[in-house]
C-alpha cells in the first residue's frame, strides 16, 4: 500500500484518525501550527504538535546526543498518541499545509513505533481544499486511543553509523544545497555537511503544488544520486524533520532507507567529528 493518500480517498475513508501536523520551524511549540489548525482543518482532525508530540526535549544545549528534535521516548510518544485518539487497529492519516515536510515526521515516527497503517495526505490541506472538500473550525476531543509504542519499525542511524554509511553506501543530505555546501547556516552552530554525504534537497521530491512526484520520477532522481539496487541508503537533515520527508519519498520510490534522527544538529555536538564544505 502506498504511504500516500489522495484528498478524494481521504474523503471516502471512514474510521481513520486524522492528525493535523502543521508546523513552522523556529516557533514556540504549537504556536503557529495550532493557530492555523483553529482557523480551519479537515473535519474531525486533531492537532498534533511536532515539537512536543513527535520529538523529545532538545538536548543540543547540553552537548549530549540527540540534536534539536530527538526521538521521543516510547512511553511519552505512546501517551501523546493515545491522547490524540490513535489506536493500533485504526488507520491514521497525517497532513500539513502542502509539502508533507512535517507530516512525514509524524508518518515516520508512528511507523517507527510500530503503527501498521499510516498514510500522508498528498498535497496536504491545500489539496483537500482544491478538491472542494470542506473545512471545520470545531476542535474534537477524541476518545483516548490504545496505541502501544514499540520502537524498531523503521531503521535508525546514530552518528557513527551515518559516517560509515556515507563512506560505504549513500547518505542523502536533505537540507537546502547552500546549507550542505556550508555557505550559510541559519540554525546550527557549524556550517557544512557530513563527509561523503550527497546533497539531495527535499524540495526536489515534490511538485510546485506540494504533491510528491510520481514514483518513476523519484526513482530516477535518486538513481542519479547513487541510489541503486544493493546499495544501503540513509538520510539526514538539520534535525531529523526534512530527512523523514526524504525517507518518505524514498519509500514512494520503493527504496527502504534509514534515518539519522539527530542529524546535523547532533553531529556538530562533538567537535571531533569531521565537517566538509563545498
Amino acid at each position: 500500500m502506498s504511504p500516500l493518500i489522495t484528498a478524494a480517498e481521504l474523503a471516502g475513508l471512514s474510521g481513520a484518525t486524522v492528525l493535523d501536523v502543521r508546523w513552522r520551524l523556529g516557533g514556540a511549540p504549537g504556536a503557529a501550527g495550532v493557530d492555523d489548525y483553529r482557523a480551519g482543518h479537515v473535519p474531525g482532525a486533531v492537532f498534533c504538535d511536532l515539537e512536543t508530540d513527535l520529538a523529545g526535549p532538545p538536548v543540543l544545549e547540553t552537548g549530549t546526543p540527540g540534536g534539536r528534535h530527538p526521538l521521543p521516548s516510547a512511553a511519552s510518544f505512546q501517551q501523546a498518541m493515545r491522547r490524540l485518539g490513535v489506536s493500533g487497529s485504526r488507520p491514521v492519516v497525517v497532513y500539513d499545509e502542502a509539502d508533507s515536510t512535517a507530516a512525514a515526521r509524524a508518518w515516520w515516527t508512528l511507523r517507527h513505533f510500530g503503527h501498521p497503517d499510516v498514510r500522508v495526505l498528498d498535497g496536504g490541506l491545500r489539496a483537500w481544499v482544491a478538491a472542494g472538500s470542506p473545512l471545520s473550525t470545531e476542535e474534537p476531543v477524541p476518545e483516548p486511543g490504545d496505541f502501544e509504542a514499540r520502537p524498531g519499525g523503521m531503521p535508525v542511524l546514530d552518528a557513527g553509523q551515518a559516517a560509515r554509511l556515507a563512506a560505504d553506501g549513500v547518505l542523502l543530505d536533505a537540507r537546502a544545497a547552500e546549507r550542505y555546501r556550508g555557505e550559510v547556516e541559519p540554525i546550527d552552530p557549524v556550517a557544512g555537511h557530513i563527509p561523503d554525504a550527497v546533497s539531495a534537497p527535499t524540495a526536489g521530491n515534490v511538485e510546485p503544488s506540494g504533491r510528491f512526484h510520481r514514483p518513476a520520477f523519484l526513482r530516477e532522481r535518486f538513481n542519479t544520486l547513487g541510489v541503486v539496487p544493493g546499495v544501503e541508503v540513509g538520510a539526514y537533515c538539520g534535525s531529523g524533520v526534512t530527512a523523514a520527508h526524504q525517507v518518505l519519498a524514498l519509500e514512494v520510490a520503493g527504496v527502504p532507507a534509514a534515518l539519522y534522527v539527530g542529524s546535523w544538529s547532533d553531529w556538530v555536538t562533538d567537535p571531533a567529528r569531521p565537517v566538509a564544505t563545498g
